[in-house]
This record gives structure tokens, sequence and C-alpha cells, in this order.
């Protein structure tokens, strides 16, 4: 489990280097999730993909909660996986 801390006004990016699974293949889609959905709670401000590469945009966030901030993605091949982050947000 990866575990980043956040400030509610921050507004960061986070990366998914998907190299080491991908068995040849390469990113075609992605898409990012956000657990548990909340007012006030973090949100995807902005996402991208590269073959290998996947990355997002995080803002906002109620201080002292801990978000599951997930990546689903589909190969070239047609198979698709997902990894997680785990984000907490703490005054900083």
């Amino acid at each position: 489990m990866n575990l980043y801390l956040k400030d509610p006004q921050a507004r960061i990016d986070h990366e998914i280097d998907w190299s080491a699974y991908l068995a040849g293949q390469h990113v075609i889609a992605s898409a990012w999730h956000v657990g548990p959905g909340e007012a006030g709670g973090i949100a995807v401000e902005a996402d991208a993909f590269e073959e290998r590469r996947t990355s997002v945009r995080l803002s906002g966030g109620v201080v002292g909660r801990l978000y599951c901030v997930t990546n689903r993605v589909t190969l070239s091949d047609g198979q698709e996986d997902e990894r997680s982050i785990h984000v907490r947000v703490e005054e900083r």
C-alpha cells in the first residue's frame, strides 16, 4: 500500500508507472476513482496517460480522512488492471 499525505489546500500530481506489469502491452485507456466520495472530499482535477504511465492531479479533501485513489487501465490487448494509492489529508 502506498500512503501519501496531502494538505487540503494542495493541488498535487501522482503517477503510476505501469511498465513492470505490461508484458509487452501498453496503456490505451485510463480512469481514476476516489473513495469515499463526499462533499469537500478529494477530487480528480485532471488526469493523463502515456503508453507506460498514468497520472492524476488531486485537490481538496477533508482533514483527518483517508481516501483510496484507484487507477483502472485498459491495455492494448484488451486486459484491464487497477492499482490504488491511499491519501491521508492533514494540515501541513
